[in-house]
């Protein structure tokens, strides 16, 4: 039987990242290992039949076998299961709330998404104002809780730790998109907190120049280490490594990059 057990993920994954920032907080980050998977290849056949046939990760695999999937009910799992702490709230009510934000998390990142992914110009709009629409909704839902602070309660929480790995994959819209939040009321609470989210020391796991480069292929329309037409590497790739490319063109619309131009051939 193994030591502890074993996250099968992609390094850049946002429901990933939320796992290690959660870990980060509780001070134990060597309590689950982490095993990478490569999305540019075919699934290895030991992992799918642990997972019974489902490609999506993260996957939590426990020290006797059994499997956890979800990255929520993964993240709940280990707030529970590791440390001396919750990072959940402990007071029911407070634990209600900060449900009630996290509810608001899928339809949130879906829409970033399909936003970055959309391939026509005339949608660009309509795509803008979805999001809009959903970032002014969080903003009246922490103004709702607790519209002096910085966080949903008084501190990086269990909604923040969900949270901010979409803030930082939503840089793939300030880059190709333009996509910034207006400077008005109506998105001044969720700006604030949304700023703190990005820059809390448990959630430094990638950068903004990491995001773009191996996000660049969803810009096109293309998600989950499938391949762009005309091209031969997914921008998922793990070599050449994302620091030694060069940065992708910011006009999704225009000319597309080819392997060469975006450093995805190995010398």
């Amino acid at each position: 039987m193994r030591d502890c057990p074993i996250v099968y993920h992609i390094p850049v994954c946002p429901f990933s990242q939320r796992l290690e920032i959660l870990l980060a907080l509780k001070g134990t980050p060597d309590a689950v290992a982490f095993e990478v998977v490569d999305i540019t290849r075919p699934r290895d056949p030991a992992l799918l039949r642990k997972t019974r046939g489902t490609t999506a990760l993260p996957v939590l695999e426990m020290t006797d076998g059994k499997i956890i999937k979800e990255s929520l009910v993964i993240l709940r799992y280990l707030d529970e299961a590791i440390g001396d702490r919750q990072i959940r709230r402990s007071d029911t009510l407070e634990h209600a709330v900060e449900g009630m934000l996290i509810g608001r998390e899928g339809a949130f990142t879906m829409a970033g998404y399909l936003y970055v992914m959309n391939r026509d110009p005339a949608e660009t709009g309509p795509h803008r104002e979805r999001l809009l629409a959903l970032y002014r909704d969080l903003n009246d839902f922490l103004l709702e809780h607790n519209p002096e602070g910085t966080w949903l309660f008084e501190e990086f929480g269990l909604a923040e730790a969900v949270f901010t790995p979409i803030f930082m994959r939503f840089w793939f819209l300030d880059y190709f998109e333009g996509f910034d939040l207006p400077d008005a009321p109506g998105y001044a609470r969720v700006a604030r907190w949304r700023t703190a989210c990005l820059g809390h020391p448990a959630a430094q796991q990638v950068s903004r120049e990491q995001i773009v480069k191996l996000y660049y292929d969803y810009a096109l329309g293309a998600g989950n280490g499938s391949l762009p037409e005309g091209r031969t590497v997914s921008s998922f790739t793990f070599d050449p490594e994302w620091r030694d490319r060069p940065w992708p063109p910011r006009d999704k619309f225009g000319p597309t990059a080819t392997d060469t131009d975006l450093g995805l051939l190995s010398s």
